[in-house]
């Protein structure tokens, strides 16, 4: 899977007011990509310990346990809500980033 590119921003930094938008905007897109692979990830746990994920390794219905169902589903009940929570923060962030386009408006389609 290929990530977008971000301009190359070196330790001088030199970027304009109206490319920060953009570069927030990325930065936003690109904790969204990962908060969905964790999403998956906790999909595809679920799905292994329950004999319905499609791999080469299976689990034999005797090695899996009640014990096994609940502890896998309370670590993916906590990563659910831990991700909630960087969603709500992304939010808060996207909705200030938004609040700054006005202000930006005439700077952005200067340069």
């Amino acid at each position: 899977m290929s990530f977008p590119n971000i301009p190359n921003i070196t330790p001088l930094i030199s970027v304009t007011i109206g490319q920060t938008i953009p570069l927030l905007l990325s930065s936003i897109a690109l904790e969204e990509l990962a908060l969905a692979h964790i999403l998956n990830a906790e999909a595809e746990k679920s799905q292994f310990v329950l004999g319905t994920l499609d791999t080469a390794v299976t689990l034999s219905p005797g090695t899996v346990s009640l014990a096994d169902l609940l502890a896998v589903n309370a670590s993916v009940q906590r990563t659910l809500r831990d991700v909630i929570k960087k969603e709500m923060l992304l939010e808060f962030k996207f909705e200030n980033v938004l609040d700054l386009i006005p202000l930006t408006e005439p700077l952005l389609l200067s340069t």
